[in-house]
């Protein structure tokens, strides 16, 4: 393997890459790799999937229905915290107004 030509097509890949953050779909490998799993990554892991054929860059369709799934999610998990959230109030204890005995 050339390192060089290796690293020179990460980089090439990774100027192609507008957003810090970049959804990429997956491919079926032969190392058991499932493909049309939809991930959102760093631009240079991305760029790294994409040389070595693993993903490829999700279109703008697939990437808005990943981030809005994703926030549907994420609202649902907040709802279910609420929920099941416990809160207590305490109360103070009223003093009586005879004296203590001894």
């Amino acid at each position: 393997m050339d390192l060089r030509l290796y690293y020179s097509k990460i980089r090439e890949v990774e100027s192609t890459l507008d957003t810090p953050y970049v959804v990429v779909v997956s491919m079926a490998t032969s190392d058991g790799g499932k493909a049309g799993v939809l991930t959102e990554t760093t631009r240079h892991q991305a760029a790294k999937q994409i040389a070595e054929g693993k993903a490829r860059p999700a279109t703008e369709d697939e990437s808005l229905e990943f981030h809005s799934a994703n926030a549907s999610k994420k609202r649902d998990q907040e709802e279910f915290e609420a929920m099941n959230r416990v809160q207590f109030v305490v109360m103070p204890q009223k003093h009586s107004s005879k004296p203590a005995k001894e």
